[in-house]
């Protein structure tokens, strides 16, 4: 939200430890450097893909060139969604440096545009481009602007084409804001897809079939109750070049939709797509992307395709980046069985912001394959890495040991849930006929209460022994356990819709922990008992690739950015990167220099605490080190036999990664070669009261 007169916008900040909201006021006036709650603002745009986006030198080309095929003489162009203000300089630098103010630049986000007017000035265009801080579709005409604009540049797509309001956006310039039958970079966009087999993607859906291996006896989602539970009807963006050796094709790409800039666009839109089978096998999901059109004649293109397309204007296989993915749309169930040269009709659906798919064959009798429910059935909705952890048997398996062997000899239990796992609530009132089990449920609040009411009979269970305190921890009280100390405490852990957050951000188990002391007994068992960060060197070149400081983009300065968007690579000397949650195995090129290593143990048994920790890595490959991979290890027992790893090779929990500010060339200790580094000192500072991480290394 945002208020044009007072130039001030309110920013919703999450404290991930204690799991409290605020808000955060910024001010038009205000320096970035302004510090808040022990943040910077500049931690409101690190996580942002701006500084991705802005490192895509394919991109970039692309609309310059375009920009400059399609500008050639003075004319009024708007820029919508303008952010470091790109466009919009490539269109004043197209018409020549004698134009005033023939560039409209909008920008809703009042950060972005802090950041965009400090880069003009820099590039000496401030006279040239009038910047407005609202949403294009708040822009009048004769008030904000004074004629309608003759050309249109955006650049407002995300991996699906329509997520960051595309079409809206376009219907309300081609209505207001722009002449009839306007100039537009880019000229349109066509969507693509590809129906694949892949057991990884199936799993991140089809809960049901899925644990239907699984020998404890829990059933998350029982026979009957097939839609109680799973992930919600969309596409996903997902580097699906990450898993093209897991993939079997089983189609050719196939054109889906076709979007036009330079025309308004309907709100709706319904396609039938008649795909050809090219082998035999069972249709988990549709991968799409989409191919722009930059210039009317033809002849610019950029695609988000996988890399294993080859389609005419496809030149996706340049860097790898991460402000564009493909996307996944999961095909309901176990999916879809055909043979080789069957033919599978696709029912395509486009709204204002999404698109969705439909799959029938001749074989099954017309059965549509689709997510469909009845009007009133109740389900709950989970993230699909989520629902692929729920289906994992190694995951299970360590969960029913740990809480099996916490219950051992305990009469009449009382067991917390603190966190939002229905799993673990489920597993507790299983294993004890006798416990009374309370779940907190900070995230799913009360549709985790329905959930457990609809699987309790399938699970062999009472309700009457599970209980949802609807309350803040921090207020627990006596009266809360009826009158009864906790005897089990336990948490996975995972907090719905924290999805993005960094791996330690998670030791928000810990202050809970601590918030509950005083209804704890004196031999209260806290699973997990101990959280230990763990670390590994990383080849990376194609993160920090995209991570890297900017200078010059297509002959713009851009080198003002670098500090607000979280870059590394040439920064003063007390400048660090910041620490940044990604999906390892997906950031392209990906190289081990190092085994895995401690850098803290964090011991929940105690109340939380300042913690610190400093080891000494050897690396065990020879390459660049672009930084560091960290993730938590949670020990489950007080043996350290029971342990839940969220590193790298598992690809269902994103990692930290802490890039350098340069890359450094290492080497092992068998190696002779000079000018090398063999090792590194690695130390970490934990605060409590932000959640903060601070991660420090000297190589030596």
């Amino acid at each position: 939200m945002s208020s044009q007169s007072a130039q001030r916008a309110f920013q919703l900040r999450v404290n991930p430890i204690t799991g409290n909201s605020e808000w955060v006021v910024i001010e038009e006036d205000e320096p970035e450097e302004q510090t808040f709650n022990g943040g910077s603002q500049n931690a409101l745009l690190a996580p942002t893909s701006y500084l991705d986006m802005l490192n895509d030198s394919h991109r970039n080309r692309a609309f310059r060139e375009a920009i400059d095929k399609t500008i050639s003489t003075p004319c009024h162009v708007l820029d919508i969604g303008s952010g470091t203000g790109l466009l919009s300089m490539m269109a004043a630098r197209a018409m020549g440096s004698t134009t005033r103010r023939m560039v409209t630049a909008c920008e809703s986000y009042l950060p972005m545009v802090k950041l965009m007017k400090k880069v003009v000035r820099l590039n000496g265009m401030e006279n040239q481009i009038k910047l407005i801080n609202k949403r294009s579709d708040e822009l009048k005409r004769g008030i904000d602007i004074t004629s309608p604009a003759q050309v249109l540049v955006s650049e407002i797509l995300d991996s699906e084409l329509l997520g960051e309001g595309l079409i809206p956006s376009l219907q309300h310039a081609h209505d207001m804001l722009l002449v009839e039958n306007p100039e537009t970079v880019p000229y349109k966009a066509t969507t693509y897809g590809q129906l694949v087999e892949s057991t990884f993607l199936w799993k991140l859906h089809d809960l049901h079939g899925n644990e239907a291996k699984a020998s404890d006896g829990i059933r998350l989602v029982p026979t009957g109750l097939d839609n109680i539970l799973g992930v919600k009807p969309q596409q996903y963006a997902f580097h699906c070049d990450a898993i093209g050796k897991e993939v079997k094709l089983l189609s050719e790409p196939f054109k889906i939709f076709e979007f036009d800039f330079w025309k308004r666009p309907d709100s709706h839109g319904e396609t039938e797509v008649h795909v050809k089978a090219t082998n035999d096998g069972r249709v988990h999901a549709v991968i799409s992307w989409w191919i722009l059109q930059l210039d009317r004649e033809g002849t610019i293109f950029y695609s988000t395709a996988p890399r294993w397309i080859s389609l005419p204007g496809n030149t996706s296989h340049g860097d790898w980046c991460d402000h564009w993915k493909q996307c996944v749309w999961f095909v309901p169930g176990e999916g879809m069985s055909i043979t080789k040269d069957e033919e599978v009709c696709l029912h395509a659906v486009h709204t204002d912001i999404s698109i969705s798919y439909n799959l029938k064959n001749q074989e099954s009798r017309n059965e549509i394959m689709q997510y469909g429910f009845k009007n009133g059935d109740f389900k709950l909705i989970l993230p699909p890495e989520r629902i692929a952890i729920y289906g994992d048997s190694e995951w299970r398996h360590t969960m029913f040991s740990a809480i099996s062997n916490s219950l051992q000899g305990r009469v009449d239990p009382l067991c917390i849930v603190a966190d939002d796992s229905i799993f673990l609530t489920l597993l507790v009132a299983h294993l004890s006929k006798t416990s009374h089990v309370m779940s907190f449920f900070p995230g799913l609040q009360d549709k985790g209460f329905q959930y457990l009411e609809a699987v309790a009979n399938s699970n062999g269970f009472s309700m009457d022994r599970v209980e949802f305190l609807n309350k803040r921890k921090t207020k627990l009280t006596m009266h809360d356990t009826h009158q009864k100390k906790v005897d089990v405490l336990i948490g996975e852990p995972f907090y719905y819709g924290m999805d993005g957050m960094l791996p330690w951000q998670n030791l928000r188990f810990w202050n809970e922990r601590t918030m509950l002391d005083s209804v704890l007994s004196q031999d209260a068992l806290i699973l997990p008992c101990k959280a230990i960060l763990k670390a590994c060197a990383l080849s990376v070149p194609d993160l920090w690739n995209s991570r890297c400081c900017l200078s010059k983009i297509e002959g713009f300065d851009h080198s003002v950015v670098n500090s607000t968007l979280g870059a590394c690579g040439e920064l003063p000397a007390e400048q660090e990167c910041p620490c940044l949650p990604y999906f390892i195995w997906q950031c392209g090129n990906v190289k081990k220099l190092s085994e895995a290593f401690t850098v803290v143990e964090f011991d929940c048994s105690k109340p939380i605490t300042s913690s610190y920790g400093k080891t000494q890595v050897e690396f065990t490959k020879a390459g660049i080190c672009h930084g560091f991979a960290l993730w938590i290890d949670w020990v489950m027992d007080s043996e350290n036999s029971l342990v839940v790893s969220t590193g790298p090779e598992k690809r269902y929990w994103k990692q930290g990664v802490k890039l350098l500010a340069e890359p450094v060339a290492v080497r092992t200790n068998e190696s002779r070669s000079t000018g090398e580094f063999r090792s590194a000192v690695i130390q970490a500072s934990f605060d409590p009261s932000s959640g903060d991480l601070n991660v420090r290394h000297a190589f030596s």
